[in-house]
């Protein structure tokens, strides 16, 4: 609850707010929630999640974007 907002404060002070910012390990499921909700990250992968699931992830977010800019 302090470490992604940090780096989303200075992702913004960049002007790098384009950057996709997600992570992973062992986070509680409220903090998870409230994290995606005020918008401080936009995925969290816990502990079981494959890598295919979390490449998945990443292709589709990158397609989307690619979208939005043309």
């Amino acid at each position: 609850m302090t470490i992604f907002p940090r780096i989303k404060e200075l992702l913004k002070e960049q002007n790098a707010e384009d950057i996709l910012l997600m992570g992973g390990g062992t986070i509680p499921e409220e903090d998870i929630d409230a994290l995606i909700a005020n918008g401080h990250v936009e995925a969290l992968f816990t502990p079981g999640a494959t890598t295919t699931e979390i490449v998945s992830w990443i292709k589709d977010k990158v397609a989307e974007r690619k979208a939005e800019v043309m």
